[in-house]
């Protein structure tokens, strides 16, 4: 009987102990399940991490959970969950790998348990922040994926406890959970990257075919890539040959002081470097390197890590492409790769930009020597009815003419395609007056008074014809008999009219001068062409000791 007792008694604590291993297992069984769903359903790590922390603190028995993941660039662990601390440290907590048993953990890559006074190990740095000095036992272990530390979790107790087998079997367990988890979130994140990466060059291939402008198409690859690749600032600086300095030409920053920076000499800072030999560069930081020039700015604006790529076209560098982070970030292989790239395909747009400009030029031009070829013809023939002067009179007079015509070419080809100064337009023409049309011994001095303004091209034609039968009549005419005096060129703006003067101090008009009675081809001209191109008055009187030639035209029509 007292046998029977015995037995009834064993199976009795017999399955005691397998009801509480089956209530164990099943706690352990719902925790990693809870585990698990954080991390399926969790689309922000932070959150999931903090979950995890949780769970492993329920599944341990113990009273603290902190979960620092590595920060690679900056060879430092950072805590990104915790659970039983003040939460304010998570984030801001940060130690290098080579530090603490945490340190110790991620560095050999295996668990670490310490039942009691763990602050007493000879590889503890204490941490005000945690409050360290209330726990006694620390459990470790590494968050490892294909070899590589990705973090550490560690549990505490306040109280000395044994850590089980089963308990750091456990740990483990979640902690490969966890690693599982990182390294599914950054091969999702590599392939959105990859992604975004192929549409931002795809763009890039898309603006350089398009209708836009060249400014339009740099700024968009800027913002585009600035965009894509999340860094802070993305410029495309192009290179002036001549001066041998890069400038801004498209940046997506909206700091007016990062915009107005002052252009950078070839081969000085990073930019410079990059552009005289042709080759990318990385730096960790800007404000601290001694190569980068305008560390202040850098500071001001938040900048830190740069990478700067060359803009290559024919084994020509035009320029560079200049990318930089908020923080330290070590580049990579790959991103130098797709940056060489969008920068080669900025340097396409470019060029094929210039190309394009190039063929307006070409088309521009054409279409201004055949109206100024017709204009040439058409005064010839003018000439050639009127009979008054020597052959060698009326072919130095359409020579000057040519000459003038060909002053306004000059000028355009050395300034803007659709606008030339007035000022340079009149000291162009005095100038070939004065080389061509002065007899030997006549000391006649010529100058340009007054403003300035912008023509557009036929303006500019007219008004250097215009100025040239001026000079030209006031050297016939009034200068004849005369052999020093003075031509001054003067213009000014009143309201809507440009007003130009054409003054000299020689013989005086005759005695009730008519400008409609006058057999000069040359003050023809200018009347003609005054009314009918200029859409203006002429006029020609004395005022004093100067003969006044006033030619009066709208200013509206000036670009």
């Amino acid at each position: 009987m007292e046998s029977a007792q015995e037995t009834i008694s064993d199976l009795e604590a017999q399955l005691a102990r397998l009801r509480q291993e089956l209530e164990e297992k099943t706690a352990e069984a719902e925790a990693l399940h809870r585990v698990s769903t954080a991390i399926a359903e969790s689309d922000d790590m932070d959150q999931m991490l903090q979950v995890v922390a949780e769970v492993a603190v329920s599944i341990t028995g113990t009273e603290a959970c902190f979960i620092y993941l590595y920060d690679e660039p900056r060879g430092e662990l950072v805590m990104r969950a915790a659970y039983g601390v003040d939460p304010s440290v998570v984030g801001k907590l940060r130690l290098r790998a080579s530090e603490g048993l945490t340190g110790w953990v991620a560095r050999e890559k295996k668990p670490l348990a310490i039942p009691e006074a763990a602050w007493k190990d000879h590889r503890f740095k204490y941490f005000p922040e945690l409050r360290e000095e209330r726990y006694q036992s620390f459990l470790s272990a590494p968050i490892v994926a294909k070899g590589h530390t990705l973090g550490v979790i560690n549990v505490r107790t306040v109280q000395p406890h044994h850590y089980t087998p089963r308990q750091i079997y456990l740990l483990d367990t979640i902690a490969r959970q966890v690693a599982g988890a990182i390294e599914l979130a950054r091969l999702h994140h590599t392939s959105e990257a990859k992604t975004s990466q192929l549409s931002t060059i795809s763009e890039v291939s898309k603006s350089i075919t398009s209708d836009l402008y060249l400014d339009e198409a740099l700024q968009l690859i800027a913002n585009m890539t600035a965009q894509t690749m999340g860094f802070k600032i993305c410029t495309i600086m192009l290179l002036d040959r001549d001066r041998k300095e890069l400038f801004i030409k498209a940046t997506s920053s909206t700091s007016q002081e990062y915009r107005s920076k002052p252009v950078v000499k070839l081969g000085e800072s990073i930019s410079g470097q990059v552009a005289l030999r042709g080759h990318p560069m990385t730096v960790l930081d800007v404000r601290k390197s001694p190569e980068y020039k305008y560390q202040d700015i850098a500071r001001r604006e938040g900048l830190c890590s740069l990478i700067c790529v060359p803009l290559v076209f024919k084994q020509n560098v035009i320029g560079v492409l200049n990318c930089y982070t908020a923080r330290p970030h070590q580049f990579t292989e790959d991103e130098i790769k797709l940056l060489t790239t969008i920068a080669n395909q900025a340097a396409i747009a470019i060029e094929n930009s210039k190309l394009m400009v190039k063929s307006a030029i070409i088309q521009e031009m054409h279409h201004r020597i055949k109206n100024n070829l017709q204009t040439i013809a058409s005064l010839l023939r003018l000439q050639m009815h009127h009979k008054a002067g020597s052959p060698e009179e009326l072919l130095q007079e359409s020579i000057g003419r040519i000459l003038s015509i060909a002053a306004v070419h000059d000028l355009l080809s050395r300034a803007d395609l659709d606008a030339v100064s007035f000022r340079n337009i009149a000291e162009s023409i005095l100038f070939t007056t004065q080389r061509n049309l002065l007899e030997p011994g006549k000391q006649i001095e010529m100058h340009v008074e007054g403003e300035d303004t912008m023509l557009d091209a036929s303006r500019a034609t007219s008004i250097a014809l215009v100025l040239n039968e001026l000079v030209q009549n006031a050297i016939e005419h009034g200068f004849k008999d005369v052999s020093k005096g003075r031509i001054l060129v003067n213009m000014s703006l009143d309201k809507d009219e440009i007003i130009v003067d054409v003054r000299n101090d020689g013989k005086p008009l005759p005695p009730g001068f008519q400008i409609a009675s006058s057999n000069s081809l040359g003050l023809k001209i200018v009347d003609s062409l005054v009314r009918e191109t200029l859409h203006g008055r002429f006029s020609l009187f004395s005022q004093g000791r100067y003969t006044i030639a006033r030619v009066v035209f709208p200013s509206n029509e000036a670009p």
